[in-house]
């Protein structure tokens, strides 16, 4: 059994488990999932991202956890905390991330288990902010941030992404807690 970290009322969010990986694999190949992201992800670039979530743990003891439903035991995806790598005026920071797979779209599951991470946030980590970004033309994460409370700080020009990528323009989002 891996350690629980957050319940929610439909989701446990909880350390990584091996038998995540074929879903998450799946899950970064497909194209809707992915359609707010540079590309999609290989089944190698898929395990390197997860080994750096589990060092990301090691060393803070959260990050981006494994959620699954309560009623099913079902893999569905990630919603965490996170410390960016890249530099821009924002960081260092926290960020507060989500990726689901499509079956469980719509239902409010990244904004129920988003909301369960900040006040995990504030009240065991003992953050003050928590940072959100995404790339300008993705709305329902922007819905997500500002259903849990954040507010739009402003744009800005990923440096990890050619400033002629079509994705490079992100908008920044921010909650005190």
């Amino acid at each position: 059994m891996s350690k629980i970290y957050i319940e929610t009322e439909r989701m446990i969010l909880r350390a990584w488990k091996d038998s995540d990986a074929d879903t998450f694999i799946k899950m970064n190949q497909d194209e809707k999932v992915m359609k707010y992201f540079p590309k999609t992800l290989s089944a190698k670039e898929t395990l390197a991202g997860l080994e750096t979530m589990k060092e990301h743990f090691k060393r803070w003891d959260y990050g981006f956890f494994a959620v699954e439903l309560k009623s099913t035991g079902e893999y569905i995806g990630f919603n965490g905390l996170y410390h960016p790598t890249f530099k821009s005026h924002f960081t260092p920071c926290v960020e507060i991330g989500w990726r689901l797979i499509p079956s469980v779209w719509r239902q409010g599951l990244a904004s129920e288990g988003a909301q369960a991470i900040l006040e995990y946030a504030r009240d065991t980590i003992r953050l003050r902010e928590v940072y959100s970004l995404t790339t300008q033309s993705n709305l329902p994460s922007y819905k997500v941030m500002e259903k849990i409370g954040m507010t739009y700080v402003g744009d800005f020009m990923h440096p990890n992404l050619d400033p002629d990528h079509p994705m490079a323009s992100h908008v920044l989002y921010k909650i005190e807690l």
